[in-house]
């Protein structure tokens, strides 16, 4: 691997595709490698954008202004950080022989959950809750009765858990359906019934895809969703060694058939012994922004050396770390930050405001990490900064 200079003509590119908050501490890490980067979103002043060398603002579904700008910029890597994309055009661009990272595969495959979880269940064997899919509401209807109650109803196609609600009882069924046309990517569609599984935990296990090192595992990361949308994160989750050891065979064997070289964020549930595949993110995870404060290398520079072929490691380097979530409290523009100096009174604590330029309710603005000696004392820290931090609008 050779790495030239940036704004030169040997200049390393990648051109990030998403320009979130995940997206900008990537970036932030390939230019601490000396690397070019082009950052593109749907929107101006995305996290990613504020510290990449220069951005664009295009239509992220629209693959030919994508393939303009991949024609332009000639990236050495195309490393999508959203799952928004015309993933086709992604197709189109690695048989020219763009490199997209980790693959086109795998783009195309997580960002609509049909494709991922026929792959996962039906093609690679793994274990998984029962699933039906409907595309109107007579057929979700029998569906739902074919699964059972309590049922999980998402869109095919949404990111951070939008449009995702448990189904408990039969008045519910009708206000899940609309909630997950309400909140799908695009104008409605296809959704997914799902059983729910009584698990005793959620987990994340980064998986890192390397050149020379095979695929390796970030420790487990323990999580909690609110309305499907990652709140709270800490690292390690206690499990037994049976289940852990599940939970990496069914990771590699994922990743596996999806290829490439990067991080994947591979979601399973977890009771006893037993595991079940959920999700797979081939990108870092946002419940793994943990580990800027509780690994050696954090996953956005884990996915920056496995694309690169550098050697990588996952240790973690304190005890135990947590991250907790806070968000914007309705719609504004340019809001304002109260409360950071009593947040970070609390022992061993960090603060990331990812800096968004708009804010809506509930939006994720920033987060809070800390460290201690258990994850019960990194997780009450971390909650505890998050707590003073006011989104002011």
């Amino acid at each position: 691997m050779i790495i030239g200079t940036p704004l030169s003509y040997n200049a390393t590119k990648i051109l990030l595709l998403g320009s979130g908050e995940l997206g900008k501490e990537f970036t932030i890490e390939a230019q601490r490698l000396g690397i070019e980067v082009i950052a593109v979103d749907s929107y101006q002043y995305a996290p990613a954008q504020q510290v990449a060398h220069r951005y664009y603002v295009v239509d992220m579904k629209d693959g030919r202004q994508i393939k303009n700008i991949v024609y332009r910029e000639k990236p050495d890597f195309i490393v999508p950080e959203i799952e928004a994309i015309d993933t086709l055009m992604l197709l189109e661009l690695e048989k020219e022989g763009f490199n997209v990272v980790p693959s086109a595969k795998a783009t195309n495959y997580t960002m609509n959950r049909i494709g991922i979880r026929k792959l996962a269940a039906e093609e690679v064997g793994l274990k998984t809750s029962k699933y039906r899919f409907a595309s109107d509401i007579e057929t979700y209807r029998k569906a739902v009765g074919e699964i059972g109650l309590p049922a999980v109803v998402k869109p095919v196609m949404s990111s951070s858990g939008k449009g995702q609600s448990i189904v408990r009882e039969e008045s519910e069924i009708d206000k899940a359906w609309h909630y997950a046309q309400e909140n799908a990517r695009g104008k409605g569609g296809e959704v997914i019934i799902e059983e729910f599984i009584d698990f005793d935990f959620e987990i994340t296990l980064l998986t890192v895809r390397t050149k020379n090192q095979g695929t390796v595992f970030c420790e487990p990361i323990g999580h909690i969703q609110v309305d499907g949308d990652y709140w709270e994160s800490w690292q390690p989750q206690p499990m037994s060694e049976k289940a852990l050891e599940k939970a990496k065979e069914i990771a590699k064997k994922i990743t596996d058939e999806l290829g490439g070289y990067g991080i994947f964020g591979c979601e399973l549930f977890v009771k006893g012994d037993e595991v079940w595949f959920n999700e797979i993110s081939p990108r870092p995870h946002d419940t793994g922004m943990t580990t800027m404060v509780s690994q050696y290398m954090s996953e956005f520079e884990l996915h920056l050396r496995a694309i690169l072929g550098l050697p990588v490691d996952t240790s973690m380097v304190v005890p135990a770390a947590a991250s907790y979530c806070f968000h914007a409290p309705d719609w504004g523009v340019a809001p304002a930050y109260e409360g950071i100096d009593k947040a970070l009174a609390v022992p061993n604590t960090k603060i990331r405001i990812f800096g968004k330029p708009t804010t809506r309710p509930k939006r994720r603005m920033g987060v809070a990490l800390a460290i201690g000696q258990s994850i019960e004392e990194a997780r009450n820290r971390a909650k505890a900064a998050a707590s003073h931090i006011r989104v002011m609008l």
